[in-house]
């Protein structure tokens, strides 16, 4: 990881941080800082394409696409844009296909250079098309809400959801490169800062809690958007998760850890309907359902629970579980979950916190399950 100051197309940043990927051949650098998204210079170490294609939404693309397609204008003869619905509702097959209509029409190659300019949703499905068209063309992370650029920009998951289940079509495909531009924040409503701060958060109790320390200690900085203290939990998430997928970049053990609280969040999302909640309230809310169980599972002690929990609700974000079902909420829980993709032959995987900054992955019987629910539901 390196720090300083640096000049991009002759405009200085902030203070600059790049963290590595270690993959090998496929690493690739996160860089993180102030004024990034309009500089060419932000973008020079691409390989050169004919065309370059935008992936963004609705929402995102009135504020910034402009910005990024003066950047890339030296670099790429045509930079199009595609501009998708806003919302986890649409991260399905026919929003996928807009991109690989896009990308058909205007005759791009395997050398077109796709970037993801948006949350996690365009991040996963610009990503997923990356992976599939013409069996892989190289795109780009430009997340702009805090929860892509701490999470799901890096590492090189990609998918969309299915109503059975979230992100259960996908592939592993890592990106040239992910770039956070911390000015794209201070457009984000807050309610999605709220959201990013659950996977912040996370970090903490599965890997540092000297870093869960600081995040209590600087809570109100970051709902203030203090840049000094976002460019700190961005660095420091994008750290942990960065080593966790140097060392296990397809999920076949370690890098499991990073669903603490996700087993519970995912079913949250689907049962409630993709869009109702933020993904990173349904996290957030599941993390406190994943403290209960550890604590009910023997391996951390109330005070843990209750100190996690006030964390969470600090941030902005629900610490009590929604009704999925009226006559049987428990059931529909427990079907949920069932299809998660941790779940081993119909056995519900579950991350749980077994010491300090120590996460694993652990079953647990229905019946605990069951209580956990119960007393964590309206």
């Amino acid at each position: 990881m390196q720090t300083g100051t640096s000049k991009l197309g002759g405009m200085t940043t902030s203070t600059l941080s790049t963290v590595s990927i270690a993959l090998g051949e496929r690493s690739y650098p996160i860089t993180i800082g102030t004024g990034l998204l309009g500089q060419s210079a932000t973008f020079a170490a691409l390989p050169s394409a004919a065309t370059a294609v935008i992936v963004s939404n609705t929402t995102v693309a009135p504020l910034y696409a402009q910005q990024l397609q003066l950047a890339l204008a030296s670099k790429y003869k045509s930079v199009h844009l595609v501009a998708l619905p806003d919302g986890e509702e649409y991260k399905t097959w026919q929003t996928l296909n807009l991109i690989f209509d896009a990308l058909l029409e205007q005759g791009c190659d395997r050398k077109t250079v796709l970037f993801a300019l948006g949350g996690g949703v365009v991040g996963d499905m610009t990503g997923f098309a990356a992976a599939s068209y013409m069996r892989g063309i190289p795109f780009v992370q430009v997340p702009t809400t805090l929860l892509a650029q701490v999470d799901s920009s890096v590492g090189g998951k990609t998918g969309i959801n299915h109503p059975m289940g979230k992100n259960m079509i996908g592939a592993f495909y890592q990106p040239l490169q992910v770039v956070c531009d911390l000015d794209t924040l201070k457009t984000l409503p807050d309610r999605e800062l709220s959201a990013g701060l659950a996977e912040v958060i996370k970090y903490g109790p599965i890997a540092d809690l000297k870093f869960l320390d600081w995040i209590e200690a600087n809570m109100d900085r970051l709902l203030a958007r203090d840049v000094q203290a976002l460019a700190h939990a961005v660095q420091r998430s994008c750290e942990i998760k960065a080593w966790v997928v140097g060392q296990d970049e397809r999920e076949s053990g370690l890098r499991a850890i990073l669903n603490f609280g996700h087993t519970f969040g995912h079913a949250i999302e689907a049962g409630l309907g993709y869009g109702a909640w933020l993904h990173g309230e349904a996290v957030g809310c599941g993390m406190v359902m994943a403290a209960h169980l550890s604590q009910r599972l023997g391996l951390v002690d109330m005070a843990f629970v209750q100190r996690l929990t006030a964390l969470i609700g600090k941030a902005g974000l629900p610490v009590v579980g929604p009704q999925l079902h009226a006559q049987d909420n428990v059931g529909r829980y427990l079907e949920l979950m069932r299809v998660d993709k941790k779940a081993e032959g119909g056995e519900i995987r579950f991350v749980v916190i077994d010491g300090p900054a120590r996460a694993a992955m652990r079953g647990a019987p229905d019946a605990l399950v069951r209580e956990v629910i119960d007393a964590c539901c309206i």
